[in-house]
């Protein structure tokens, strides 16, 4: 038999193309593979089911008898039962539509809300070039000055000293720069101490004199009038920024070879670790002055960030330890054969891929630290859980509402926690190279 005659004796035996099976295909298949492919996940299904049943029908009556406008909550509970009868109960999100200026200014001047929210945009223009790298480079220096403006524009007053500590900075790279081809030990060391000194003995006398030549001042904003998503967020960002290069310090100095450096390191962060963040909110309010020369004035919002970033620090070394220690020992040895010294191996080689395996980590650091936030109410901050909450509840009009400012400040704090949660996710696809 021929070739020819073969292929056609083969197609002419073929069974014709024939769609799958129903339960083989769509949404039968997926069905059947992620909610009832043995029995016990079809109890499980179906117990979820049951659950999710019983708290929409729980909950749903309270949502859809809503109330937006109301001057109380009796007369919330007045306009309820009139709709809907006696007896049914439901939201009263009037007192949302009355304050939520103070969830999210706390008790800012209102005629200056226009400085937080042009500090809440320059925040995501600052960290846009950041957190996206198609984005230009250039952007990064308005991310390099954001701090400092942030810190003028929220507590206003005169914009010299944040001048001098941007000069500060300024006179410590040039030290950096200039001495990196002598040494990097003493590079380091000038770098360091130069802005230090700057801003002890020179930063008072220069702000004096500007100050008197050039007054360039905005109106100021005592501390306390801070309070809910401002305060949160200044705190948490604040913590955020300064924690992550703390702790990759720490880390290192953990791992250093020096016995100084390494017992510092460890002591310093299991003491952190082992101490409840509430016990340092504490000492920030009410210790910390006593460490100070007398007369010193230290803010009370600049204790409660330079607690919140040592906790966080602490932690964060903590999952960078584990992110050093899980790579193999020919990363070390392939940057000792190129010929590297410590910090060059280190920035080029060994944290980049260190960082990466911590990713997920420290993303759960920063997203417990931001929720902690609320723990300052217990120094006398008004954090938006619960120090304003009580505060309206103080105002015999909204007095016994309960439920909806915990609903409220509960879905800002998971829009702003989900969106860190996926934005680790796209970075770990974004840097997955292995392949698998």
């Amino acid at each position: 038999m021929s070739t020819s005659q073969t292929a056609a004796f083969v197609r002419k035996d073929m069974l014709p193309p024939q769609d799958p099976p129903t339960s083989q295909a769509g949404l039968v298949k997926w069905l059947r593979e992620n909610l009832f492919a043995s029995w016990f996940n079809a109890i499980l299904t179906l117990s979820s089911v049951f659950v999710i049943y019983l708290l929409v029908t729980h909950f749903y009556p309270w949502f859809r008898h809503s109330v937006w406008n109301a001057n109380s909550l009796a007369e919330c509970r007045t306009i309820i039962a009139a709709n809907w009868g006696e007896g049914a109960s439901g939201a009263c999100w009037a007192m949302l539509r009355e304050r939520w200026h103070q969830f999210i200014f706390g008790f800012y001047p209102p005629e200056l809300y226009w400085r937080p929210i042009a500090v809440f945009l320059g925040l995501l223009l600052a960290v846009a070039p950041v957190l996206f790298t198609q984005l230009p480079r250039q952007m990064l220096l308005f991310s390099l000055a954001y701090p400092l403006l942030a810190i003028w524009l929220l507590w206003g007053g005169s914009a010299w000293p944040v001048i001098m500590i941007a000069a500060g900075f300024g006179i410590g790279f040039l030290a950096l720069r200039f001495l990196d081809e002598v040494s990097s030990i003493l590079a380091i060391v000038a770098a360091i101490v130069a802005p230090i000194l700057f801003w002890l003995f020179a930063v008072g006398p220069l702000d004096d004199i500007l100050s008197t030549m050039i007054p360039l001042a905005i109106e100021p904003v005592a501390s306390d009038r801070f309070g809910g998503f401002l305060l949160a967020i200044t705190i948490g960002a604040g913590g955020i920024a300064l924690s992550l290069p703390l702790g990759i310090i720490l880390a290192l100095g953990r791992q250093s070879n020096m016995f100084l450096i390494k017992s510092c390191s460890v002591m310093f962060i299991e003491f952190i670790r082992g101490v409840p963040l509430i016990t340092l909110l504490f000492v920030a309010s009410l210790l910390l002055n006593y460490f100070l020369p007398p007369g010193t004035n230290f803010d009370i919002i600049l204790r409660v960030m330079i607690l919140v970033t040592m906790f966080a620090a602490a932690y964060i070394a903590e999952v960078i330890r584990g992110g050093l220690a899980a790579l193999p020992r020919g990363q070390y040895e392939a940057a000792d054969a190129l010929g590297l010294d410590y910090w060059k191996a280190q920035r080029l080689i060994i944290l980049p891929q260190a960082l990466k395996i911590s990713i997920p980590g420290i993303v759960s650091t920063f997203i417990g630290m931001f929720k902690d936030t609320t723990l300052v109410t217990f120094v006398g901050l008004f954090d938006p859980l619960k120090g304003i909450p009580d505060f309206i509840r103080a105002d015999f009009n909204w007095k016994g509402i309960y439920w909806e400012p915990f609903v409220f400040v509960g879905a800002i704090f998971f829009i702003l926690n989900f969106s860190m949660s996926r934005y680790a996710m796209y970075l770990e696809r974004k840097l997955k190279r292995d392949h698998r």
